[in-house]
């Protein structure tokens, strides 16, 4: 499912995990990670024109370390 995309000049978006509005301080930036207030899911800013979100990836262990 994708996030409904907001203007370029917009301060939230909507959740694409629950629907919800996920609000802005300021302008996102490409690639930046933020969480939903209502689901708490781990969003990624994927486009800035217009301004969308998708379920950031998994963050995966590294055990070759």
């Amino acid at each position: 499912m994708s996030a409904t995309p907001a203007s370029p000049t917009a301060t939230a978006c909507t959740c694409p995990e629950c629907e919800a509005n996920v609000p802005f301080a300021r302008r996102p930036l490409q690639g930046e990670v933020v969480r939903c207030p209502d689901c708490n899911a781990e969003l990624e800013v994927t486009s800035l024109d217009p301004v969308t979100l998708e379920l950031a990836p998994e963050v995966q262990e590294d055990w070759g370390e």
